[in-house]
């Protein structure tokens, strides 16, 4: 079960250094898109034509970076220190394991012990200049013989089925939107579809403002794994998505507003075809749809997003029913969007 996500975030690809993913994602698009590039950032774009009658062009972003560290330094005692690349909570790193390198080298990010904390260290979160990333070595030139200045860190967790039908893993903020994409391109709709795996979302969005800039897209729905809050201790109206629920629409996030049209064309996908949905709550955090919306003349945005726990961290979790149930409104909404131009037309 959901073989593609398992494979996708085995894959190392913290933004700038999306290797990995862009290789595995450029060999599998190419057999079910009918072009396939990739731009000068990095980005792979497939483009899947639509309806010979039909001259609209439908972008669809998934990201392929990951929120991770850079190696900043080799101390003398061969600790490594790093900066992070994303946005993520210092108070979740110590202890958290990790990958480094394209040698996968495996570290653990230390801090100071406890018994050795003085003062009113014991009551403040570790500042990240604090941390440093423990490979083992016993000296600068040891270290320096696993890791290099320069060499992106990722987290080292696995893909694992747990519980009632969940899933932990790193990256799956936005290795679901890659799955979701991927999988949609077997099919073929009325519109074009060109599909953009972005890079470097996690740093200001760059890949998705070059690409939807040379592609010309008429509308554009940005596939995300979004936050969910929906546990223990968060009074309900700061929830956000809820596990379970299914996909979830967001009408506003922090660098855009989703088009109203677009919005109603996706709910009236799920009622019409019965797929559970739910509303994104509140505006925090920031995706690719900010800067696609802004391209050439401006683009109509939308979001169909899969609610993650735990997100931008070293693991994750998701259910597979809401990734199922993405997949379904995905696709039913990918055959109804030549509706959101009739008007147009």
């Amino acid at each position: 079960m959901a073989v593609l996500l398992r494979k996708l975030t085995a894959l190392s690809g913290v933004s700038g250094y999306e290797d990995e993913v862009r290789q595995f994602i450029w060999k599998r698009a190419r057999d079910c898109a009918d072009r396939v590039m990739i731009d000068r950032l990095g980005s792979v774009i497939a483009i899947k034509e639509g309806d010979e009658h039909s001259d609209r062009n439908v972008l669809i972003d998934a990201h392929m970076d990951e929120v991770g560290m850079l190696v900043s330094g080799i101390d003398e005692k061969g600790f490594v220190h790093f900066i992070p690349i994303g946005g993520m909570d210092a108070r979740i790193l110590p202890s958290t394991r990790v990958l480094v390198g394209s040698g996968r080298v495996r570290g653990v990010i230390g801090i100071k012990a406890i018994h050795l904390q003085q003062g009113d260290e014991q009551g403040k979160p570790i500042e990240l200049d604090k941390m440093v990333i423990d490979v083992g070595a016993s000296s600068r030139e040891a270290a320096q013989k696993l890791v290099s200045v320069g060499d992106p860190v990722i987290f080292d967790s696995k893909f694992t089925l747990f519980g009632d039908g969940m899933v932990k893993s790193r990256a799956l903020d936005d290795r679901v939107g890659c799955a979701l994409l991927l999988e949609a391109l077997e099919e073929r709709y009325p519109v074009t579809v060109t599909a953009v795996f972005s890079v470097q979302e996690e740093v200001g969005g760059m890949g998705a403002r070059a690409a939807s800039h040379r592609t010309r897209p008429d509308a554009a729905l940005v596939l995300e794994g979004t936050t969910c809050a929906d546990m223990h201790g968060v009074p309900d109206h700061m929830r956000v998505t809820r596990i379970g629920k299914g996909p979830a629409i967001t009408p506003m996030e922090h660098s855009a507003i989703a088009d109203p049209a677009l919005l109603r064309l996706i709910r009236g996908a799920a009622e019409r075809e019965g797929i559970p949905w739910q509303y994104r709550e509140g505006n925090l955090g920031g995706t690719d749809a900010g800067p696609i919306q802004l391209a050439r003349e401006g683009v109509p945005v939308a979001h169909i997003t899969i609610p993650c726990r735990y997100i931008h961290s070293g693991v994750s979790a998701l259910s597979l029913q809401d990734f199922n149930n993405g997949k379904r409104l995905l696709r039913a909404t990918l055959m109804r969007i030549h509706r959101l131009f009739e008007k147009e037309d």
